[in-house]
């Protein structure tokens, strides 16, 4: 059942973002009474799952969820048709047009993608607000795994500053560390500038969620015993461990890293109650666990930004411009050659496996609808700059073609544009064949 809803929800945000790309070609070429020959959401070859023609434009679903595309007549796309191209320009033909309404015609997509993403943000920030982990917050310095002191980082350090500026939201401050160049924390009372070790990094990425070096410490007091022996042995919520086997026990991550450390074992735990200290003796599982948590405290730390319609407007533009840049960013990481970033890059079947579900306490999976509108926007502004990158067969080849006639006064050759076009199309055929074929191949190898 999860599955099916993971599926549904990146063929709906797939469906969403293409049939609306498409669409921003479309209505500028139908206003300046350009010929449109085919609407299709995913593509079609040898034959499509659903077609009907309405007017001078064939609407449909191809079998092959890549994509979609409209089929505008006199204009050199990934169809390759060029018999038409070897007659007379029409009227009503895409090569028949000046230069600056192809222009806008092919600008339509991308447009309508960034526009899409900042609407969504818009709504989110509007009607859900904006709730982060404040850092600012916590007194205590984080908890660094080895990966974050293969970084740099050692413990007790508090984080100043990343490539000089300050960031208090945590789900982004581990990300800006990662593409960071330089960190400036307090060490010892000193500030202390360090350059990010990028063994550091490759370590990071190493890991199942490249995020986890950085978290957050707190005392540990107990707020939920899940295992009756546990109970039975004495512990209650409000408990704070003090101690482990006489060994200070200051914050909760020490106290479980102890716990998982004596798997199978009796533990002689101090906890603090009221103002006394109660002694324990705990039985830790084979699998190295308690049954307890400690992490409603946590909620002190989170805020949550509300902002009226007016602010939500301004929020949108910011979160779709923040969005972008820390894709943009990323590709640091992934041809960094000691990081190899590149080995986390995942295809369709990864970003379906990576789907937002919302996971109830009795076992049942709905969408998680404010998770799945948020990937959508995240998709949607990135789709819009991968479309600008200036290749034949994305709509970046076409605007820079096009922009090449208005500066020089006189079209690029059809025989040149057949020729990109054809390089262009190979070039993302076989890019999308090796990022399938990354995928395939790490199910195969229990890599996934």
């Amino acid at each position: 059942m999860e599955l099916a809803i993971k599926i549904f929800q990146f063929i709906l945000s797939i469906s969403i973002l293409v049939i609306l790309h498409e669409l921003g070609h479309f209505l500028p070429a139908k206003y300046f009474k350009t010929k449109v020959e085919k609407f299709y959401l995913f593509f079609d070859p040898y034959f499509s799952i659903v077609k009907k023609k309405i007017g001078e434009t064939e609407y449909g679903i191809g079998w092959l969820p890549f994509g979609g595309y409209v089929k505008i007549a006199g204009m050199v796309d990934e169809s390759m048709d060029t018999e038409q191209l070897k007659q007379p320009a029409q009227p009503w033909e895409f090569r028949a047009k000046p230069a600056w309404q192809r222009l806008i015609i092919m600008m339509g997509g991308v447009t309508v993608n960034f526009f899409l993403a900042w609407i969504i943000y818009g709504c989110l920030s509007f009607f859900n607000g904006e709730t982060s982990f404040d850092t600012a917050k916590v007194n205590a310095p984080m908890n660094y795994t080895s990966v974050a002191k293969g970084m740099g980082f050692q413990d007790g350090d508090k984080i100043l500053k990343v490539d000089g500026k300050t960031q208090n939201n945590l789900d982004k401050l581990a990300l800006d560390v990662l593409l960071s160049d330089e960190i400036t924390v307090l060490r010892n009372g000193k500030e202390v500038t360090f350059p990010t070790n990028d063994d550091g990094k490759a370590m990071a990425f190493k890991d199942e969620n490249p995020r986890a070096f950085l978290t957050p410490r707190f005392p540990a007091v107990i707020d939920s015993i899940f295992n009756p022996k546990t109970a039975q042995a004495g512990l209650k919520v409000g408990d704070q461990v003090v101690a482990v086997d006489g060994k200070k026990i200051s914050y909760y991550d020490e106290f479980q890293e102890t716990v998982r450390n004596n798997a199978g074992k009796d533990l002689k735990v101090d906890v603090m109650r009221g103002d006394a200290i109660q002694p324990l003796v705990l039985s830790v599982s084979k699998e190295g666990t308690l049954g307890l948590a400690s992490y409603k405290q946590l909620t002190k730390f989170y805020e949550t930004k509300h902002f009226t319609f007016i602010e939500s407007i301004g929020r949108g533009f910011t979160r779709s411009i923040e969005s972008l840049t820390y894709q943009v960013k990323q590709f640091k990481l992934i041809f960094n050659k000691k990081v190899q970033g590149y080995k986390k890059v995942g295809g369709p079947l990864a970003i379906i496996k990576n789907m937002p579900v919302d996971k109830a306490n009795d076992g049942s999976v709905s969408i998680d609808w404010t998770a799945f509108w948020s990937f959508t926007a995240m998709f949607s502004v990135w789709l819009a700059f991968l479309n600008l990158i200036p290749i034949p067969g994305l709509d970046g080849g076409h605007v820079i073609f096009t922009l090449y006639e208005m500066i020089v006064g006189k079209p690029v050759p059809q025989k040149v544009l057949e020729n990109a076009q054809m390089v262009g199309v190979i070039f993302l055929l076989g890019l999308m064949l090796l990022i399938f074929g990354a995928d395939i191949f790490k199910i195969i190898t229990n890599k996934f």
